[in-house]
């Protein structure tokens, strides 16, 4: 298919032009612009949801507590595994490509989520869930901004930011009033995932493409970070951003069930939902309403509140207070989504269109090592040293990230 210069071409490095397309993708920028932000969002949603499922299944099948972490973890490993292999594939063979086979790929993996019979199923299901997730993560994100009209070209990029926590939040939360309320939590919250993930692959089949074919596909899978030369030192300087803002989100999405039950002896779906959704929830806000924010600024305010917000929730776990958990929960949740928004707006501006996708898989690889590989580590430690213990210490390794990342943000800010 030929390609033609059009007003959208300046923006995402060559577009298919809206005539050779009209006819088989009906959807208007606009209107792809919003269903692609939507579809990013339900993707996050659908990783959200097993959370406070993991308890319940640790009731049903009697496994091991640090199963639980695996279970948790095995989501993490698999997205990060897609984002080195793919995160740059749709910069080289186009966006569509790219999400079609990962919403299929997601679509599989709720429908295992129904029928799992054991832990094993769940296990490879999130797996299977993280790597969908993982290879659509930086083309939708590249697509979302690429879709965007002019005008809102910084809500996309805002977007990209605070879909991740916000669908993460949600996710728990509606999962969590499931297993409140009804005896087939899993069939209802995994069978309606599966008829979003079909709407979502037909929004991406009848989406324009935003970007043009290049050669290289086959080297792109070839495992490696890839981060455009202009934007190497605002990356690095981010990096202890991302590692203190995601590990106290894999504190709230991972262990708090296992918390709420353990540490303060309450049994509650709609509970371990709700206290899981306040992290991610208060980050989704934070970052759409911070973004008039300057991106430096809202790192500053972002790394501050992840400071105060975990040092609440360390003391809300020694005193077994529930209350301090969810204040915790509600500052920390603003520093998660100021630092990640702003991390986010901080460096996109440097890349070009073709190098997009690169850079968006680079950042999530960080934020996603941060979120999977400590829950991995604080599981383990669980059986041998003690969940109060382990809690306590993972709070402290969050605060000293969070201290490095506020420096280093200075340093950058000072030297200009």
């Amino acid at each position: 298919m030929a390609l033609t210069a059009s007003r959208h071409d300046c923006c995402s490095g060559g577009v298919a032009s809206p005539e050779s397309g009209r006819s088989r993708r009906p959807l208007t920028p606009s209107m792809a612009f919003a269903g692609s932000a939507a579809v990013f969002a339900a993707l996050y949603l659908a990783a959200g949801a097993p959370t406070p499922l993991l308890v319940v299944f640790e009731q049903q099948w009697h496994f091991p507590a640090w199963v639980l972490t695996v279970a948790f973890a095995a989501y993490a490993v698999g997205l990060l595994a897609a984002l080195l292999v793919a995160g740059s594939l749709s910069d080289h063979i186009g966006r569509r490509p790219v999400l079609i086979g990962s919403l299929l790929a997601e679509l599989g993996a709720m429908l295992m989520f129904v029928f799992a019979p054991d832990i094993g199923w769940v296990i490879a299901a999130r797996t299977l869930q993280g790597i969908a997730t993982g290879a659509a993560t930086s083309a939708f994100s590249a697509s979302i901004v690429e879709h965007a009209p002019e005008r809102h070209r910084r809500l996309a990029t805002i977007v990209t930011s605070i879909a991740p926590a916000g669908g993460l939040g949600l996710g728990a939360l509606l999962t969590g009033a499931a297993v409140q309320f009804s005896g087939h939590a899993t069939e209802i919250v995994f069978t309606a995932l599966a008829v979003i993930m079909v709407v979502g692959t037909g929004i991406a089949a009848f989406s324009t493409e935003t970007a043009a074919t290049r050669p290289g596909a086959g080297r792109s899978l070839i495992p490696r970070v890839t981060v455009p030369q202009a934007a190497r030192r605002e990356f690095v300087a981010s990096i202890p951003v991302h590692l203190a803002a995601w590990m106290l989100a894999g504190l709230f999405m991972g262990l708090v069930p296992t918390i709420i039950r353990e540490l303060l002896g309450l049994h509650s779906g709609l509970l371990d939902g709700a206290t899981a959704f306040i992290e991610p929830a208060a980050a989704a806000v934070a970052g759409l309403f911070l973004g008039r924010l300057a991106p430096r600024r809202t790192l500053f305010v972002g790394g501050a509140a992840v400071l105060l917000g975990t040092a609440v929730i360390e003391a809300g776990v020694a005193a077994g207070a529930l209350p301090l958990l969810w204040l915790g929960g509600i500052v920390g949740g603003v520093g998660f989504g100021a630092s990640f928004s702003g991390a986010v707006r901080t460096v996109v501006p440097l890349a070009r269109p073709h190098q997009r996708a690169g850079l968006f898989a680079s950042v999530y690889l960080v934020a996603y090592v941060s979120f999977g590989v400590p829950a991995i580590v604080a599981g383990l430690l669980i059986g041998s040293v003690g969940l109060r213990p382990t809690v306590l210490g993972y709070g402290v390794a969050v605060l000293a990230a969070a201290t490095a990342g506020l420096l280093a943000q200075h340093r950058i800010h000072v030297r200009g």
